[in-house]
This record gives structure tokens, sequence and C-alpha cells, in this order.
């Protein structure tokens, strides 16, 4: 299980370039590097460092912007990025692999090298890439430059990669008492931020552009990306279990930029077809609508509504809400019903409860406290009537458990967990209670025709019988019925005839108005309306066979056979 554990700074390292060599760890820091064993920044980096750090791009957006994929290189602290994206500006060309990262990971994404067309002439006053006055002296692009928001990630890669943030984060998490083993990241961005990205990507390309360089969208490294390289290793740290993918246990950032909110909705002018309205969403701004707007708007189109580099807001982004959330348990189980007066699931008809309780409530609301469950969905391998009893080995049963936030229970805690149960009402009864995947609740459903179940029915019928009248009914097999949808259920289900068999009968005389009849039949076929005919929609019927009126008195399931979930030992 996790444990807290201080936050562990990472340790800083100079700041390296990107050359698409492999990336090797240092040997000594005070020994020379070679270059061949460095990914570094060159020389035709310079230029795009230069411009967005003039233009107030922080430091790991330029490494975003200029295509590092090394992790390490995000994780140093901000102001030691900013402190060797100086010292990179102040080297000569010649001198360029003399400042360098200390990484051990993969490659770093490289910047295609591509015939390209002509950069775009920088566009007037009408709208457009504003001209940024090249810098000579680079000692100046960086000089009197404060901490400020960074004009793109609006300060995502800024504060929120600081230690402070983090606790704040896993203080969150320990104060609502999960259980878990591992966790996966997860982040909402506001939408406005792509149309950011957007406009910076737009003014790198024109910059590479005048070089003779290309650099496609998809080479620049995505800000959910980079954040989760740094946040990972400071959360696992804290928390004490890794970060990983396939993880059921989340932990969610929302963040919004309330200032910049509108920046996005020009694009709902430019293209119309891209936004629109849902019942589930407050906005018709969605991320994913911005960027498949920013997809289809053109470049001058683009550049006509909003400026080039993107402004610098006054104020970071705000962490919204910080969530958890576990992955669904699920437990699963056999149920027997003893009472005639208790429907499976709530019984509420215009908003009244009709009868206080069902077997739905009565198991469920041991597993809700036990797991600590925001909520639960019950299914089961089909249902009784309120009247109809389930004995025998029961009714398979499966509940998911949303959001618990206890997950780990032995053998021996779940029979105890079933004991509750059984102990808390004389109406039901449980067995097999044990843990089981989403996936084998599927075989509950499998087979939902095929299966066969087993009935004992109390009938009563107008004109008197004797043993002789009834004795038929053992010698049928496989019985071919026609059944359209009951009166009584006519209301929820649709109207439909369908074909069920019943595969054999055997009776068992009471006396001259009552007797007991045991059937085996095709799973979902509707006994009482088999016995009584309702009125004549379910053909043929008992009445019909034995030419009277007949009506069922009781009915009890005594078996359901699906062999699932496993028996236990209980």
């Amino acid at each position: 299980m996790r444990s807290a554990s201080p936050l562990r700074k990472p340790v800083p390292a100079p700041l390296a370039a990107r050359e698409g060599g492999r990336a090797r760890p240092r040997v000594d820091r005070g020994a020379q590097r070679e270059l061949s064993s460095m990914s570094s920044l060159t020389e035709k980096d310079r230029p795009i460092v230069q411009l967005l750090l003039n233009t107030g791009t922080c430091p790991r957006c330029i490494l975003r912007f200029c295509c590092v994929g090394s992790q390490t290189l995000y994780r140093h602290p901000y102001k030691d990025l900013m402190k060797d994206l100086k010292e990179f500006l102040k080297k000569n060309q010649e001198k360029e692999d003399t400042v360098c990262f200390d990484v051990v990971d993969p490659p770093c994404k490289r910047i295609r090298l591509e015939h390209t067309e002509e950069g775009p002439d920088d566009v007037n006053h009408n709208g457009g890439l504003q001209q940024i006055p090249s810098v000579n002296n680079e000692n100046t692009a960086v000089e009197n430059l404060a901490v400020k928001v960074c004009n793109v990630c609006l300060g995502v890669l800024q504060e929120f990669c600081e230690v402070d943030f983090v606790k704040k984060v896993c203080q969150k998490v320990n104060s609502a008492d999960y259980q878990f083993t591992s966790f996966v990241f997860s982040m909402s961005l506001p939408p406005q931020l792509s149309v950011r990205e957007h406009a910076a990507w737009l003014l790198v390309k024109q910059e590479m552009g005048n070089l003779g360089l290309s650099l496609a969208k998809d080479d620049v490294v995505q800000l959910k990306e980079a954040y989760k390289w740094i946040i990972h290793p400071q959360l696992s740290e804290e928390l004490g279990v890794p970060a990983d993918g396939k993880s059921l246990f989340e932990v969610s950032v929302v963040f919004a930029h309330p200032e910049t909110d509108k920046e996005c909705h020009f694009l709902a002018t430019a293209c119309p077809d891209c936004f629109k309205p849902a019942k589930n969403k407050q906005s018709v701004f969605t991320r994913m609508a911005v960027t498949k707007a920013l997809e289809k708007i053109k470049e001058e189109d683009f550049l006509k509504h909003f400026p080039c580099p993107p402004s610098s807001p006054k104020n970071l982004c705000v962490a919204l809400e910080i969530q958890c959330n576990n992955g669904a348990v699920f437990v699963a189980g056999r149920y027997n019903k003893y009472s005639r007066n208790l429907p499976q699931t709530p019984w509420i008809i215009d908003g009244e409860r009709k009868l206080e309780s069902s077997v739905e409530e009565l198991i469920s609301e041991h597993l809700m406290a036990e797991f600590k469950a925001d909520s639960f969905n019950f299914s089961s391998s089909g249902r009784e009537d309120v009247d109809v009893r389930t004995l025998g080995n029961g009714r398979p049963f499966a509940i998911e458990l949303v959001n618990p936030r206890r997950i780990h229970f032995t053998a021996e805690e779940m029979k105890g967990l079933q004991q509750t149960i059984n102990n808390s009402s004389d109406k039901i009864q449980v067995r097999d209670l044990q843990l089981v995947t989403r996936e084998a609740i599927g075989r509950m459903k499998e087979g939902e025709e095929e299966k066969t179940k087993t009935y004992s029915a109390l009938i009563w019928t107008d004109k008197a019988i004797q043993k002789e009248d009834i004795a038929f009914l053992d010698d049928i097999k496989e019985l071919k019925l026609d059944q359209k949808t009951p009166l009584r259920v006519l209301h929820r289900r649709p109207l439909a005839v369908r074909c069920r068999i019943i595969h054999t009968m055997k009776s068992e005389y009471i006396d001259e108005h009552h007797f007991r009849l045991h059937l085996k039949t095709q799973a979902g076929t509707y006994i009482k309306e088999f016995v009584h005919g309702d009125f004549g929609r379910t053909k043929p019927n008992i009445g019909s066979l034995l030419n009277r009126t007949a009506d069922i008195l009781e009915l009890d399931v005594e078996s359901v056979d699906v062999d699932w979930p496993p028996t236990l030992d209980n």
C-alpha cells in the first residue's frame, strides 16, 4: 500500500541541446564532453529560442517548440532552465557543444529539414504575424525578464510544476482516503490554450521557413505530455506508488483561465460547422471542437483574428478542481428470496414507493457501506415478480460499486460481509459472494435465451379434476408457445410475439381444484401467462390444454441454470 514520503527536488543540471544523437549520462561534471555523446540544441535553434524568449514564452514551452523530447530536461527547476537558456544564447557557434544537459532519456524529436516554399511575408496591420525586432545582442533578449506568465501555456508549465502544487494535489488525494497501489494522472486544459499554441506554432514555423526549415505541428511536444513528464515522478515520490497508465485510480486536475475565455470565440464565426450544441455540454467551445476548427481554418484567416505571437496574460491559470476517482469494483453472488412481498428492485410508481425495500437494496446497502462507494448498479440473470420466491441455489447477481474508497478484501472478509447481509434480513440470503472482473459479468448475460429455468406452480381450476385428467401433461415434451407481450408488462416492454419452449412438465395432484406443476422452461418464458392464457395472448396454455379455466396461485423459481459465479466453500 502507499505511504507518504517527502518530495525530492530534481537535481539541477546544465542545459542540453538537441541534435538527433543518442542521449547518454554525463561521466564527469568537470570533464570535456564530446558532441557525439550528447543531445544538444544547435545553432539553428538559436533564433527560435531567442524569438520565443523575447515574446514571453516560458523555458519549457521553448523546449517543446524546439522539439526536445528528453523528459529529464523538463524536470529541471524553472530558474535553472531560464539561466541555461541565457547561457545558450551567449555561446558562440563554435562553442555550442560546451553547455549540455545531463540526460538519460530517449533521443529527442527532430525538426525535419525539408525543401519548403518561401515563408509568408510578414502580414501588415490588417492582421497577421507581428514583426519581432531581431535581437543582435542576446543579452537584450533576456534582460529584465522576470517570471512572467507564459503566453503559450498560461502558466501550466510554470507554477503548477512546483513542489507546493504537487503537495496540494497529494493532500487532496490523502484526505479522500482511497486505497490504491498505483495512479494515472489526467488533466483538462482550457480550450483557448489550443488557440495560443496554434499561434505560437505559426510564429515558429515562419521563423524556421526563413532558415529553409519546416516544423510540422505534430513535431511539437504536446503540453500535456510535457506536464506529465514533470509531474509524474513528483506525485509518485510523494504518494509512494508508481504512475501507471492502466491504473484504475485516477488523479485529475481541471485548469481554467477566465481572463482569456473568449479568445476562441472567433472560431465559431470562421468555422460554424465545428461548434454544435450538445445537451451534456455547458459550452460549444470544447477542446475537441476548437482543435477541429484550428485544423480547418486557413492560416491567413486565423492571423486576421488572433495576434501572433499571442499576447502575455496578466494572470496564471487556476486549478478549478482536483479530483480522485477509483475504477469500479464488481461483486457477484447468488441470492434466494423467501418473501412473496418483496420486489427485486425498488418499486416506485409516479414517485411513490409501494414497498419499503427490495432485494437490490437489502444486498447493496451493506456493500456500499463496506466499500465506501458513491453509488451502485445492480444486475441479475433474469428477475422474478414481487410475489414469486427464488429457492434452490438462488439467482446469479452482480453489483457494480462506483468510485469505491476501499477495494481490497480478503476471502475471509467477503465471507464475513456475506454473513452480515444474511443476518440483516429473513427475506433474502446470499451465497458465493465474491469479487469478480467486469469481463466475468458477461458470462452471467451470455446465453440469456439458451439457459433453462425450473419452476413450481400451484394451479387452480374452475372445474373439478381428477389425477388422470392432468396425467397427460407429464408426457408433453418441447412444447412450443407463442407468447404475445403480457398485458401486465406492456407498459415497459415492446409489443411482440415471442416463441418460447416448455421442455418438460410434471404434475402433482392435490385435490379436485388444485394441483402443482413442475416445469423446466426456456429462459424468458412467462409462466403465469402460460397457466391462465392472458386472454388468449399465450397459446397454447394450461387452460386450453385442460379445456377449462385455470389460474396460478403461487409460483416459485426452483433453479436458474447458469453456472456462474463459481461456487465457493461457504
